[in-house]
């Protein structure tokens, strides 16, 4: 457990304590990764959290590993009875782009399914301390401030002690900018987030804002990981950023899944079709095909496995779920479209999982 440390010079000896730990190994704070949840891979220099195996990035476009670099997902999840944690952490920009703050320039405390506290981040080393009112046995979730890229370094519990939290069923989620969070107001109001928090699911996010396209070593990666429920949901960047035809989203589609079931053949799956996307769904990309013609490839890929005898994968069209009044910018959905993304197809997920949406968290996976 980590124990108290009320004073101010000892909180500094405790930090330049974890500092040091952390630099002589070379990769993440020894004494912040119990507490550290979707992260799959090991630290690459520069990106702390990758969400991609930085061994294999190589093999992906260039816009999927940029966003790899972000860590959307990547949380601290605690229990004990302290009153307050303190984090020493690094940030790397306050470059924010398209999300502006909603990207996350916060770190955020939820229990309860309620905030219980948020302070902001600084650009390069700080301190934090956050509250942690609730029962001792009840998760606390810290969301970092993903848009500046941080890395916790060390932590310290205030007025009683903390432990790791019991993991629930790891969730690996593959998709694009809405898996991402675009455009909720929060990292802690992205829809997997709110579905993982939800259903006390251990979400590993994989979603890639324009560079999630169903990429072959993206579900070579899913099939390496170890998981109790998969989803994916992706498709517009097919219409756009890199424009598929109709039947190169068909075979797409049938060999993401191949792939991915060749790791996992009986782990439960859920996949979404794309969203509704006003723009894209009658207008033709260059190869002629509109998102309406992808999503109805998608959907036929889909269809094709279950009628084949997949019993453990869930087709969830995407084209009804949120209307054009719940996407601000006219492409991506604002916290009421993430919430409602939240509540089908995480009520999907966490169904698939057999997850417990009350009480303690499910029974323990694997190291996230």
């Amino acid at each position: 457990m980590t124990g108290n440390a009320e004073a101010g010079n000892a909180e500094a000896g405790n930090a330049a304590e974890g500092n040091a730990r952390h630099a002589k190994a070379g990769g993440r704070s020894g004494e912040v990764e119990p507490f550290l949840r979707g992260c799959a891979w090991r630290a690459a220099p520069g990106v702390p959290y990758p969400r991609f195996d930085p061994r294999d990035a190589t093999r992906i476009p260039a816009d999927t590993w940029q966003c790899a670099h972000i860590p959307a997902g990547v949380r601290l999840e605690l229990v004990g009875d302290a009153t307050a944690v303190t984090l020493d952490y690094a940030t790397a920009t306050d470059d924010l782009g398209y999300r502006g703050a909603g990207a996350g320039t916060t770190f955020a405390l939820w229990r309860g399914g309620q905030q219980v506290d948020e302070q902001p981040a600084v650009l390069g080393a700080g301190t934090v301390t956050l509250s942690m009112d609730g029962a001792a046995d009840d998760p606390a979730v810290v969301y970092l401030p993903e848009g500046m890229r941080p890395e916790v370094l060390a932590l310290r519990a205030h007025g009683g002690s903390i432990e790791p939290a019991p993991r629930g069923a790891r969730w690996v989620a593959y998709g694009d900018s809405l898996l991402e969070g675009w455009v909720a107001s929060a990292p802690a109001l992205a829809w997997g987030v709110t579905a993982a928090r939800r259903h006390h699911l251990d979400l590993v996010n994989l979603g890639y804002a324009g560079s999630a396209r169903g990429e072959i070593p993206c579900a070579e990666a899913i099939a390496g990981l170890e998981a109790d429920v998969i989803s994916i949901s992706h498709g517009t960047n097919c219409w756009t950023r890199t424009p598929h035809s109709a039947g190169m989203m068909l075979e797409t589609t049938r060999a993401f899944l191949d792939i991915v079931r060749q790791g996992h053949p009986d782990t439960p799956m859920v996949v979404a079709s794309p969203v509704l996307r006003p723009d894209a769904e009658t207008t033709p990309n260059r190869l002629g095909a509109t998102l309406v013609d992808l999503r109805a490839a998608m959907e036929e890929a889909v269809r094709a496995r279950i009628d084949a005898g997949d019993a453990t994968i869930v087709l969830i069209p995407g084209a009804d779920l949120i209307t054009a009044a719940q996407l601000p910018d006219g492409i991506h959905p604002g916290d009421e479209g993430q919430a409602r993304l939240a509540e089908v197809i995480g009520a999907a997920v966490a169904a698939a999982a057999g997850a417990m949406t009350t009480g303690p968290a499910g029974r323990a996976g694997p190291g996230g």
